[in-house]
């Protein structure tokens, strides 16, 4: 099915009033009826005038049609799921129908069984950063619907996910006949940081060590979302292992956190001083140690 934008047909904006759309009807018929004007597409663009207005200037054919939200003209969409059992009896039938047919069995329906009428939903994804989902934060959200647009404040709790859905109940499209209004639903995202990857509700940073740091042990500060904090890594600490410190992740919403992971790799100097390489010799000549003798060993195991 493809979308026909009616408001633009008609040259009003999407709350214009029933004397706006009357007004700017007639004014538009006069000027494309077939009788007065030769031009060619007068009789398509009248045809279009009409259906406009025929849908329009009905209150439940228009709030059927505003159910649809905002779509460039001319792109093919389906109906709301919903509709396929409020208003058809066969979903696959929206495949070969008309936008203003449907919207006409639409409104015949409305006035034959004029029961509640559960508002649309929406959805929308909402980025937010790191720092936020663990503390909590309120953002504007600019929502497109049938009222024409409008700005909520929303609160974003502490502790959401990557891919978690928030649920805002009765923020969604005006119920009819007494139905209950709908419900707008977040898909939380979240902003790559330059620190913490996020699993769930664990984070994982890299933590670069010296060879002397990892093979002695050391206390190294590292970074959290609440500040710096040292970490005590231990005596053959070896690169590709995970150090966790304990509930330093982020929150969970019931009032835990998940832990804080430093993946490790072993860094060297890019250059040394003279001394630097005199100890480095004298430790190749000192030490039995054998990395490769040691990775063919484990993957014998």
């Amino acid at each position: 099915m493809k979308y026909k934008d009616y408001y633009a047909a008609l040259g009003v904006p999407r709350n214009a009033d029933t004397d706006q759309i009357k007004k700017a009807y007639r004014k538009l018929a006069r000027q494309y009826h077939p009788d007065v004007s030769k031009s060619a597409g007068t009789e398509a663009r009248f045809k279009e005038i009409g259906e406009a207005y025929a849908t329009l200037k009905d209150p439940e054919k228009r709030a059927a049609y505003d159910e649809l939200g905002r779509r460039p003209a001319g792109e093919e969409f389906a109906p709301p799921p919903q509709w396929s059992h409020e208003y058809a009896s066969d979903a696959q039938s929206f495949e070969d129908i008309d936008l203003a047919d449907l919207l006409d069995a639409l409104g015949r329906r409305h006035r034959t069984a004029r029961g509640p009428v559960h508002g649309r939903d929406y959805e929308t994804a909402v980025r937010i950063s790191l720092e936020d989902a663990h503390r909590g934060t309120t953002l504007s959200l600019n929502l497109d619907d049938e009222e024409g647009g409008r700005t909520l404040r929303v609160t974003i709790p502490p502790g959401v996910s990557e891919g978690q859905k928030l649920r805002l109940r009765g923020k969604g499209g005006k119920g009819r006949n007494g139905g209950t209004d709908g419900d707008i639903y977040l898909h939380i995202t979240l902003t790559p940081h330059p620190v913490f990857r996020a699993d769930e509700h664990d984070l994982y940073f890299d933590l670069a060590l010296a060879p002397w740091e990892a093979a002695l042990g050391a206390e190294v500060e590292v970074p959290t979302l609440d500040g710096p904090v040292v970490l005590k890594v231990p005596p053959g600490t070896r690169s590709g292992q995970k150090l966790r410190l304990r509930g330093r992740g982020l929150a969970n919403g019931r009032g835990g956190r998940g832990d804080l992971y430093g993946a490790v790799h072993i860094d060297v100097p890019a250059a040394l001083t003279e001394r630097e390489r005199e100890l480095f010799k004298e430790l190749a000549s000192a030490s039995r140690f054998n990395p490769r003798a040691v990775v063919a060993k484990e993957k014998a195991k």
